[in-house]
């Protein structure tokens, strides 16, 4: 198994500085014509995965699903949904996968089920008292005639959390109506899904990606919440229905399970915490190995922010003694090339802060194009998508099939090396100037870059996990005066112009320039990498504008 070079560091695990690349399994590799990417795809293209230098491959639901969120609806966790094969598919993939040196990482979908589930099934055939619906969040209604839902807490994709059954009863939906809440405080629920976990970890996967990992405890007795606009899809609200204490006992009874298991099997949390103090909670000792960061996620293209959101981030995560995670996109958001501007800034922008993400103590994930340069299809004819908040809440930022468009393989066919014929969405005619054909070997492209990145941090002893962070003081700008020091002492600010990041990791420096115009700098060291072109003479160095370099020192 391959690990990059600070993985055996004491205290550590593979995953406190992997860089795990995200597969959207229908989007990603399509083996047999029905335009839907599938198991069997995605194993034929993990070669391009380990050429690329990843560590892991965490792969989006691909279990049995009615598809009304795109898989995260689960009829059945134990089958593979025949649209994307069977389960000698996910067996041959992580067989691959490993031999590639390549970990797996499998979605987990706790805190709702399809409404084509089987429990769900009995819930709705059985009594309101009655034990079927005890797995679920049923509830009489208000009003006269309970007309009215029990509360006023909406879906997150937009209307009401509640639809009303036609025995009168209301169930809870915090997501689509297809997709059921579950209620954990019942421990029938609890058994089921350690049994599912279970089921795939015997199989071979390394860990799960647990979705919505703050959501499965409610407040008790479901109190309003007393206005609109309560919760959005990747949002910071404190709010009755998420980040409720009850969650942590559910996900450290986890972490025993993984921790019985054989092997380094990793827990990581999709979970949506109100600061970084909150979210530091869920990767305690006892609890999961990581938690998503959507904070840097949504930080703007802002050396100060930048700045503010990374040292937090480590100082919450160091508290602790986890590593600390960084993501720019993924397939609930716009793809960051479109949240920098677009474009050729855009482009620019997010060359530079890739390198910056790599540079970081911890574990970064890559979301599937990302590493191709690929914008948000902004496009997209309304007949063609599928997101279920398109349909439920019009005018909501970030409809989700732009960033989920099939990646392009080739310059040529009819959907670029996708599959064989075209794909489920329509890519726009340019990509075939950014497909992995035409990209390879040219030194200047977006995914040479990627390569080269990955490499370096494999290859410096520098790079990847580590606890702390602390500043040396200086006079202005985002180099300015430090942060307190905590932690250990892997990484530092140092003083650098206003619009210039400049943090250090033993043996390098990164230089991220976030100004519209190129900055002039003492020469830091020898040039290693850079997003764009850097001009040296006479001992100072020219960091173009929206651009970032590596420098070994």
């Amino acid at each position: 198994m391959q690990h990059s070079a600070s993985s055996s560091n004491e205290g550590g695990g593979w995953w406190r500085d992997a860089v795990i690349y995200q597969v959207y399994v229908r989007s990603f590799a399509d083996s047999d014509g029905d335009g839907i990417g599938d198991l069997r795809g995605a194993t034929e293209r993990l070669p391009h995965l380990a050429q690329l230098g990843v560590d892991a491959v965490w792969l989006t639901p691909f279990y049995a699903s009615p598809q009304a969120d795109g898989g995260y609806d689960v009829a059945d966790y134990r089958a593979v949904d025949p649209l994307f094969g069977d389960l000698g598919d996910i067996d041959d993939l992580v067989r691959t996968a490993h031999e590639l040196g390549l970990r797996v990482i499998v979605d987990i979908v706790p805190n709702h089920t399809s409404d084509r589930h089987r429990w769900f099934a009995e819930a709705l055939a059985g009594e309101p008292e009655g034990p079927a619906r005890g797995r679920y969040h049923f509830h009489p209604g208000k009003g006269v005639a309970g007309e009215l839902p029990p509360n006023d807490w909406e879906s997150v994709f937009g209307g009401p959390a509640w639809t009303r059954t036609p025995d009168g009863e209301w169930y809870l939906h915090l997501f689509a109506p297809e997709q059921p809440d579950l209620n954990w405080e019942n421990q029938e629920v609890h058994e089921e899904f350690d049994a599912v976990l279970r089921f795939w970890l015997d199989l071979g996967v390394d860990g799960f990606r647990i979705d919505v990992a703050h959501g499965m405890v409610k407040a008790p007795g479901l109190p309003d919440i007393g206005h609109k606009e309560q919760a959005k899809l990747i949002g910071a609200q404190t709010l009755p229905f998420f980040d409720q204490d009850g969650v942590h006992e559910i996900h450290r009874s986890w972490r025993r399970l993984l921790d019985s298991c054989p092997g380094d099997r990793i827990g990581v949390a999709e979970a949506w915490a109100p600061g970084p103090d909150r979210l530091a909670l869920y990767v305690r000792p006892d609890e999961l190995h990581q938690a998503f960061n959507f904070r840097f996620l949504k930080c703007p293209w802002d050396a100060e922010a930048m700045r503010a959101v990374i040292d937090e981030s480590l100082m919450a995560t160091a508290s602790v003694g986890a590593p600390t995670t960084w993501v720019l996109s993924n397939h609930d958001v716009v793809r960051h090339v479109t949240r920098y501007g677009g474009g050729e800034q855009g482009r620019r922008r997010a060359r530079a802060v890739a390198l910056l993400m790599l540079a970081l103590p911890g574990s970064a994930y890559i979301y599937q194009g990302e590493e191709l340069g690929l914008p948000e299809v902004v496009d997209l004819p309304d007949e063609v998508r599928q997101d279920p908040a398109f349909f439920r809440a019009a005018g909501q930022d970030g409809f989700r099939d732009g960033c989920r468009v099939p990646i392009p393989w080739t310059t040529e066919g009819p959907s670029y090396g996708f599959g064989p014929g075209a794909g489920w969405l329509p890519q726009p005619d340019d990509w075939r100037e950014l497909s992995v054909e035409a990209q390879t070997g040219d030194p200047g492209s977006t995914l040479e870059l990627y390569r080269s990145a990955l490499a370096l941090r494999r290859r410096l002893p520098g790079l990847g996990d580590a606890a702390g962070v602390r500043g040396e003081g200086g006079a202005g700008g985002a180099g300015g005066a430090g942060a307190a020091a905590f932690g250990s002492t892997g990484m530092r600010w140092l003083a650098a112009p206003d619009g210039l990041l400049a943090l250090s990791r033993p043996g390098l420096l990164c230089t991220l320039n976030t100004v519209g115009h190129a900055v002039e700098i003492p020469l830091p060291g020898r040039l290693l990498l850079s997003s764009g072109t850097v001009e040296t003479a006479a001992g100072t160095a020219r960091i173009p504008a929206d651009s970032a370099a590596w420098w070994a020192i």
